[in-house]
């Protein structure tokens, strides 16, 4: 099996390792709805759109 002659650097390894978080995406909990969804993204619940734990906007019932 082969070996490296020299060492590899730090910043090249986390460059080779930075491919396997993107396999399983990671949800966060709001602190008002309880609601998982991924984060730093808006999404909806109750007709409402929230965004860090604030209502941004409403559906219209139309």
């Amino acid at each position: 099996m082969p070996h490296p002659k020299r060492r590899h650097s730090t910043t090249r390894r986390d460059k080779r390792r930075t491919h396997d978080k993107l396999s399983m995406p990671h949800f966060a909990v709001c602190p008002t709805t309880g609601e998982l969804h991924l984060p730093h993204r808006a999404y909806w619940h109750e007709d409402k759109l929230y965004y860090k734990g604030k209502v941004v906007m409403e559906r219209n019932a139309s």
